[in-house]
């Protein structure tokens, strides 16, 4: 590939819309606001949990850190993907390589690796306790960069055919990997119904509960975002069909997945008392003040 299809011709990449009817002053609104929106709520999760070190040590605040890196990152992306006429994918135009359309890959992974944690926490407390520590839970959001990143130079320094070969073949792992992630959540959901509801009540039980809640719905609203935009590629690649689009900024299947951005800190933020109270302190509350004070 050359350096032209990623930073666009020399007179600089055009818009994503030409302002030619008021759909497109509303798709360019939405883009900033959208990408405004996910940095301001996944990035305030990102300092709430750095900045509280009660949160930090926890293993469950360690991989919503990771996503919620991810999902700031995102919002940035989206600057350039919604604002631009860019086209990720085969073929590409004025692509970035794939790089800023893969950053939602890394939830991918952790939210899986996330769903056992939280099995194990609960249904399996002294393995748990003995074995999962803190360090293996950070090299195990360290591995889902380094995986979404040995893809991408794979599929990057491959020949556009065996890339897309290996395109397609992780699609198909994925619904390998959505068919687990959907295993995962009932049986997560059956240990919050009833494994749970008959230990004695507990700040330990009342943990547990809260975080096996919060990974349910972050599951739950994951997979509902994010198949529409696998099925559709799913279709395109190995079925010749499938919906196609003008560019990023139109493509509402991509829009779906990346709204992910949005929802997952969100969930955060409503399903974690802690949490709140720590960004409260940490961001809002300093910015304005009346808010650290209710």
């Amino acid at each position: 590939m050359r350096l032209s299809n990623m930073t666009g011709s020399q007179t600089g990449v055009p818009l994503s819309v030409d302002f030619s009817s008021p759909e497109d002053y509303f798709i360019f609104i939405f883009q900033i606001l959208f990408a405004t929106t996910t940095v301001l709520v996944a990035g305030t999760v990102v300092i709430g949990i750095t900045a509280t070190k009660a949160l930090r040590v926890q293993n469950r605040y360690i991989f919503m850190l990771n996503t919620s890196i991810c999902d700031t990152l995102v919002g940035f992306s989206v600057y350039y993907l919604g604002l631009f006429d860019v086209q990720e994918g085969y073929p590409s135009r004025n692509g970035t390589y794939n790089v800023l359309s893969s950053l939602l890959g890394v939830n991918i992974l952790t939210f899986l690796f996330a769903q056992f944690d939280r099995y194990f926490a609960v249904c399996h407390p002294f393995i748990y306790s003995r074995f999962i520590t803190r360090q293996m839970v950070i090299s195990i959001n360290i591995y889902c960069w380094v995986y979404n990143i040995a893809h991408l130079l794979a599929r990057n320094l491959l020949p556009v055919s065996k890339s897309i070969d290996l395109f397609v073949f992780s699609i198909i792992i994925f619904q390998l990997v959505v068919f687990t992630k959907i295993v995962m959540t009932i049986k997560l959901y059956v240990v919050a119904r009833y494994q749970l509801d008959r230990d004695p009540p507990s700040a330990e039980r009342e943990s547990k509960k809260e975080s096996l809640k919060i990974i349910i719905f972050v599951v739950i609203s994951f997979l509902v975002l994010w198949c529409p935009s696998f099925v559709n590629i799913f279709i395109r690649f190995l079925a010749g069909g499938g919906l196609t689009f003008r560019n990023e900024a139109t493509n509402l299947f991509a829009i779906l997945a990346r709204f992910n951005a949005v929802c997952t800190p969100s969930v955060y933020i409503w399903g974690s008392p802690a949490l709140r109270e720590a960004t409260l302190k940490t961001v809002w509350g300093r910015v304005c003040p009346r808010c650290k004070r209710r």
